[in-house]
């Protein structure tokens, strides 16, 4: 693979890969449970010179995964929102944020608002700190 992902004719079976994590979880639990695999992928296609095809591909995984429920390694996909931030995005995930579905507008509004904050780090203690922050907002 090398550091021209871009250009690495498996690219497709990478996004093949995180996308079939994406949409059967359970299948691919069973079958392929590889979360390092994940995460180094997810770093990885958040580093790709953003191809058009590959930025809609990778805009649709983000928003597949903001909207279920959180699995191991996918506050990676931070990184790759960061990447391929746009209007249409920020559409996506402000569609997600106003859902009925709690963890979906918990997720979207957690990775909108690092969006908005991009020297800030994504780590467990800025989400934690977001979420006391969106809780106390709830009272």
């Amino acid at each position: 693979m090398g550091g021209d992902l871009a250009g690495w004719p498996g690219l497709p079976y990478v996004l093949l890969f995180l996308e079939w994590e994406a949409r059967y979880p359970r299948e691919w639990t069973q079958h392929a449970k590889a979360w390092g695999t994940k995460q180094s992928l997810i770093r990885k296609v958040a580093r790709v010179g953003q191809e058009e095809a590959v930025k809609v591909k990778l805009t649709e995984l983000v928003e597949i995964v903001v909207r279920r429920a959180y699995r191991c390694k996918d506050r990676e996909y931070v990184r790759v929102a960061r990447a391929v931030d746009s209007a249409d995005l920020r559409g996506r995930l402000g569609r997600a944020a106003g859902s009925d579905r709690a963890w979906a507008r918990c997720h979207a509004g957690y990775v909108l608002w690092l969006l908005d904050r991009p020297d800030l780090p994504n780590t467990r203690r800025v989400w934690q700190t977001w979420l006391a922050g969106e809780a106390a907002a709830l009272r």
